[in-house]
């Protein structure tokens, strides 16, 4: 009953969405420090690459017009006159008639225009029978081929992958510009937890703590820095302080406990909310405003909550882009909905197909192990049925 009205969900993202603003702050980190960071401006080469011709095989550059008649029954004769390994340039040149042996990445001779590869040809000392023609330009990379000089290689916003770094690395790049983290405080409210199971925790109906790790991983995820404030007892005077003190040195803040509005439930009154109490299921009763998320309790639904919600803010603070992977996938059950309710549902996504995950409860853990992504049922839809095909989001 103290949810007389529910704000709609995309309502609510715009809202929040609205209010969050972008982070200005850049360091540069070194690359192997800069995996999942997001950048904070192009990078732009400043030269080719490759930055020469080089051959993509080992063999011997020739000129592809003595190759044009070698067949194996009448091979074509050449003699090979350099030998030369990677990391270093040839020295003579390529005429007709003429070959030099090069290994992978070895800069072209000049007069060549192919690699005819070494399992072609057969060798006899200084001389080598070429079995096969090849073409123009077959078997060589060409300068630039893979970048050139001028172009812009990764965007801002580019959250970096391991190949990016790779990238970097050969365009000589040693540090890279990347947004600041979000610092992000984190407070668990609720007498009732625990941190370890005991006989005698369990007697007394007391709960293992569970959203703090789960959050903090959310969060590094999600590219923020999250800063833990402890679990704090449904004391009114603590729970105060420990918001203010959080508000004061984080850039954002997540409250779990207290969403509602029962005797003990004192977080969402220490915040001048832009929402409380929103259409998604579960966790309808989050809050937000002054940069703090008034979550729920039950893990499952903080889970469902980070993702409608948090990760989103997250992502503009940084200017990240492409930070959800979707994919199609054909339903393998019913999915009922009620219109005007925006569903997170659990789903085990596996060969293009979707499997709802059947346990409910905002507080069975195993419900998202066993789960690998979402659906997501909007507020005017009354579901999917079994064999329709929709958008999935992966964890």
């Amino acid at each position: 009953m103290e949810f007389k009205k529910l704000m709609p969900y995309r309502e609510a993202l715009t809202l929040l969405l609205n209010d969050v603003t972008e982070i200005q702050d850049v360091e540069h980190v070194p690359l192997d420090e800069a995996l999942n960071r997001v950048l904070a401006q192009d990078i732009i080469s400043e030269f080719d690459v490759p930055p020469f011709d080089r051959s993509a095989v080992d063999g011997y550059a020739v000129r592809a017009e003595d190759t044009f008649q070698a067949r194996e029954y009448s091979p074509i004769e050449l003699k090979v006159i350099e030998e030369v390994p990677a990391g270093e340039s040839p020295k003579m040149k390529v005429t007709s008639g003429t070959a030099i042996k090069v290994l992978t990445g070895a800069k072209i001779p000049e007069g060549a225009n192919a690699v005819i590869m070494q399992e072609m040809v057969k060798r006899e000392g200084e001389k080598i029978y070429v079995l096969r023609p090849v073409a123009p330009g077959q078997n060589v990379a060409f300068k630039g081929e893979d970048v050139k000089k001028g172009e812009v290689i990764l965007r801002k916003g580019t959250i970096l992958r391991p190949q990016d770094l790779a990238m970097l690395k050969a365009l000589g790049i040693k540090s890279v510009p990347v947004k600041r983290k979000p610092r992000v405080g984190i407070i668990i409210t609720g007498s009732e937890l625990v941190e370890e199971p005991s006989e005698d925790a369990f007697e007394e109906g007391k709960i293992v703590e569970t959203n703090s790790i789960m959050l903090k991983s959310l969060v590094h995820k999600f590219f923020g820095e999250p800063i833990l404030y402890g679990v704090i007892p449904d004391e009114e005077d603590k729970i105060r302080e420990a918001i203010k003190k959080a508000k004061r040195e984080c850039d954002l803040v997540l409250v779990t406990g207290g969403s509602a509005f029962g005797d003990k439930d004192y977080a969402h009154r220490f915040v001048k909310l832009l929402f409380h109490g929103t259409t998604i299921k579960p966790g309808r009763p989050i809050g937000y405003g002054e940069r703090v998320f008034i979550m729920s309790g039950y893990p499952v639904a903080v889970f469902a909550q980070f993702h409608l919600f948090v990760k989103h803010a997250l992502a503009k603070m940084v200017g990240a882009r492409d930070y959800e992977v979707k994919l199609r996938a054909i339903l393998e059950d019913d999915v009922p909905s009620q219109l005007g309710r925006h569903e997170f549902v659990k789903v085990l996504y596996r060969d293009g197909k979707a499997k709802v995950i059947k346990k409910k409860g905002s507080g069975i853990i195993s419900s998202l192990v066993e789960s690998n992504a979402y659906l997501e049922v909007p507020e005017d839809s009354e579901g999917y049925r079994r064999g329709e095909e929709v958008w999935i989001t992966l964890y």
